[in-house]
């Protein structure tokens, strides 16, 4: 099911529209684009949301897991 979603232009971008009917699917490229949009929002939303779940956890010093791998390989 779909909705409809008005926005304003500039009647310049309107004309231009106009004259490229048939040329390309415009309604299908702003659909597209905006479902991109979503896609980049809610990924960078969620990013951030693990930025700061994480800012409390103390950060290891450089090199500290490959000790850490390096002591259990050879049963330090």
């Amino acid at each position: 099911m779909s909705e409809v979603l008005s926005i304003r232009v500039p009647r310049e971008l309107k004309r231009a529209l106009r004259e490229l009917e048939g040329v390309f699917d415009w309604r299908r490229e702003v659909v597209e684009f905006l479902e991109e949009r979503v896609k980049y929002y809610k990924r960078l939303m969620l990013l951030r949301e693990l930025d700061e779940r994480l800012g409390g956890h103390p950060v290891l010093p450089r090199g500290a897991a490959v000790e850490a791998i390096r002591g259990d390989r050879d049963g330090r």
